[in-house]
């Protein structure tokens, strides 16, 4: 179900958002209500869009049309300073003279903030964040996990409702971006602060996130939970960017109670909804996808087997179409082997071949 947040309870409120770049026109009528506390990611692939409306609410760029509140407070005009934001960019930007102390100290002394509340909020944050043994190292003996750490520190000094990510975890390898994930979802739990994270990295969002809002062109595909847009995307391109391996599709047309293309026919009985007949495109998802040996009913032939660990991808030829379905490691079947292939239907998605829509 779609959570819907009112405008009076909104710690973020977009309304209408437009920004051009002479005549391209790169967000095209955004609007959000982003709720107290929420953990909102902006996702999308490159161009999308999501760290342009992350500038846009930071102040960074001046935006075309619309409006822009934060805790109810019209910013769309204010400078950065003045909107009550702290952010975090995809590089670290630290002073690399100064000590970690000395960076975390740097925008609080500017703001001429009393001394003894600059190192009040110095050693929150370092105990919060755990970086307590770096206050007096600078940054060139930190790895790189633990800059980042200070980035976020920096952030969270400021002592503000609204925090803002842009792709903090991308210049992270693989081990260290999978940590500091569980330590952001664990410093949103402890401070209940509003949060908005861009990435383009799907297990970032689908992990983190209380609701998101799926880019294309500038245009928002969907904002929903990770749940409801993994079970019900509410179009193919939401459908076929959520998952790793990507949904599966197939052309065909609905007749009665069936899905049928080419010479296969499979039963839609249990699908949430009820299409009318005509032509569609049957979504199913790896995951959602059974098999066993033999030439009865839907039958691919195997190409590649891909073992990952845990789970292996099983690539496969259905009527001459890529065909991808997951499996427990230990499944061994040596290629060119004839599967007959079974859908859960209640946890597939029919879609509308010329609006794309999910139907």
């Amino acid at each position: 179900m779609h959570q819907s947040v009112s405008v009076t309870d909104s710690s973020l409120s977009i309304r209408g958002l437009q920004l051009s770049f002479g005549a391209v026109q790169v967000l095209h009528d955004v609007s959000m209500e982003i709720g107290r506390g929420e953990f909102i990611v902006l996702l999308g692939g490159s161009g999308s869009g999501k760290s342009t409306i992350l500038n846009c609410i930071a102040g960074l760029l001046d935006v075309s049309d619309g409006q822009i509140f934060i805790n109810g407070r019209n910013v769309t005009w204010e400078e950065p300073k003045d909107r009550g934001i702290g952010m975090v960019f995809q590089s670290y930007a630290l002073y690399p003279q100064m000590t970690v102390r000395g960076n975390l100290a740097f925008g609080l002394k500017n703001a001429k903030l009393p001394k003894d509340e600059i190192a009040r909020r110095i050693d929150r944050a370092a105990r919060i964040l755990q970086i307590e043994d770096y206050l007096d190292r600078k940054p060139g003996a930190l790895s790189g996990g633990q800059r980042q750490r200070v980035a976020i520190g920096r952030a969270l000094v400021r002592d503000v409702d609204l925090f803002l990510f842009d792709e903090p975890l991308s210049n992270l390898d693989a081990k260290l971006r999978a940590e500091l994930r569980v330590e952001i979802k664990r410093l949103h739990e402890k401070l209940g602060n509003t949060m908005v994270y861009v990435t383009h990295d799907q297990i970032e969002a689908m992990t983190l996130a209380s609701r998101i809002a799926l880019l294309r062109h500038g245009v928002i595909q969907q904002f929903d939970t990770p749940d409801e847009i993994y079970r019900r995307p509410v179009n193919l391109y939401v459908a076929g960017f959520i998952g790793s391996p990507s949904m599966n599709f197939l052309k065909g047309r609905i007749e009665g109670e069936d899905f049928v293309f080419n010479s296969h026919r499979i039963p839609l009985a249990g699908y949430d909804g009820r299409p009318r007949d005509g032509e569609a495109i049957l979504g199913v998802r790896p995951e959602h996808t059974g098999f066993r040996t033999g030439t009865d009913g839907v039958t691919a032939k195997v190409e590649l087997q891909e073992h990952m660990g845990a789970e292996s991808v099983i690539h496969l030829s259905l009527d001459g179409q890529r065909f991808a379905l997951r499996t427990p490691d230990d499944t061994h079947i040596p290629e060119g082997t004839t599967l007959s292939l079974t859908f859960d239907i209640s946890r597939a998605s029919l879609f509308d071949p010329q609006s794309e829509l999910r139907l």
